[in-house]
């Protein structure tokens, strides 16, 4: 009987990939492959209304570029197209408020953009808009969203309405340090930490969260990364793999949030770290080869097993995370190419 269910993005092949982890957590298998728009990347899973919100780049125009909206049938994993609404490029989404709202990243353009969902699939026109250099994520917690810019090192915070609209906090940022580049991020189950991963540094930042005003405050920074195979400090605009420079892409918590886990894509590596029980996370436990340059990858929803992608494969790899914080390869299963984001839900029987 399988535990869980695994959605893989494939960019380049415009479908999204479907498998089951067997009970045993030994091997992926495939159930259905669907196609999802031209380009499709980032992807978010109402679980509670089984729907699916995937970013697509559309046509070489840009015709068909938004969010399109899916129904996901938890048996045979396939996906059915339900509404669409344009828009730009997003590299990140995220649900709100029970799932009433829905919140985006647009890294070339800069921008963070707010809907309101029906809960059958139908999507509003964009209620907010907030200009960040280079945003590429964005994350919700109670009426809260927070956005990074990679672009200005910093992470903007705000009031989330449950019309969508969004007002600052004060501050209305929190710095992330100068040239790292902070990219994704997740929050705690508590609600009280957030961790960052940075791309041009291969770090994990780890901040406080006030439950009240939620507000954060930097809190520690350590590596996620081989620090043993040459690899330097990043910039913009630099070709990471032609300078041999670090690459840091996704992070996820594992182990009922006692590790974080993070991948670095030039060197194509997943590092587990303790967090402390001050919460800061740190420092580095294990550091494993998995997929070529692994963009994306999630936990699965006991968090004892990762599911990698690599966008220069067509496989992904199942991986056991221990509680020690050990990682071990287990099993790969073919994808389709470009594969980019993956996400974990509970199947229902």
């Amino acid at each position: 009987m399988a535990s869980d269910l695994v959605l893989v993005a494939n960019a380049a092949d415009a479908t999204v990939s479907t498998f089951a982890l067997d009970a045993a957590g030994q091997r992926l298998e495939p159930l259905a492959t669907s196609a999802v728009g031209r380009g499709c990347s980032t992807f978010v899973v109402d679980e509670d209304r089984d729907l699916v919100y995937a970013a697509t780049k559309g046509d070489a125009d840009g015709h068909g570029q938004g969010v399109d909206s899916f129904r996901l049938d938890r048996t045979t994993g396939a996906l059915t197209p339900l509404g669409h609404v344009d828009g730009t490029g997003y590299h990140y989404l995220a649900l709100a408020h029970g799932g009433r709202v829905l919140a985006g990243a647009a890294y070339h353009s800069g921008e963070a953009t707010t809907w309101v969902l029906d809960g059958e699939g139908g999507i509003s026109d964009p209620v907010a808009e907030v200009a960040w250099r280079n945003a590429h994520a964005v994350a919700t917690r109670a009426a809260h969203l927070y956005v990074v810019s990679l672009g200005e090192d910093l992470l903007a915070q705000y009031l989330l309405g449950d019309d969508g609209r969004l007002t600052p906090l004060d501050p209305p940022t929190v710095p992330a340090p100068p040239g790292s580049g902070p990219r994704h991020l997740v929050i705690d189950e508590a609600g009280t930490h957030v961790y960052v991963v940075t791309e041009f540094s291969g770090e994990v930042l780890t901040y406080t969260r006030d439950t009240a005003t939620g507000t954060l405050a930097a809190a520690g920074a350590t590596g996620a990364y081989a620090t043993d195979r040459g690899l330097r400090h990043s910039r913009f605009g630099a070709d990471p793999t032609a300078e041999h420079l670090i690459w840091g892409a996704d992070i996820a918590l594992a182990r009922g949030g006692r590790l974080v886990l993070a991948s670095e894509r030039c060197e194509s590596t997943l590092a587990s770290l303790r967090i402390a029980d001050d919460g800061v996370a740190g420092p580095m436990l294990d550091l494993a080869d998995t997929e070529p340059q692994p963009r994306g990858f999630a936990v699965t929803t006991d968090g004892r097993y990762a599911v990698v992608a690599g966008e220069r494969a067509t496989t992904v790899e199942l991986v056991a995370v221990g509680a020690d914080g050990s990682l071990r390869s287990l099993a790969r299963a073919h994808t389709g190419h470009g594969a980019n984001w993956v996400r974990t839900i509970a199947r229902r029987d």
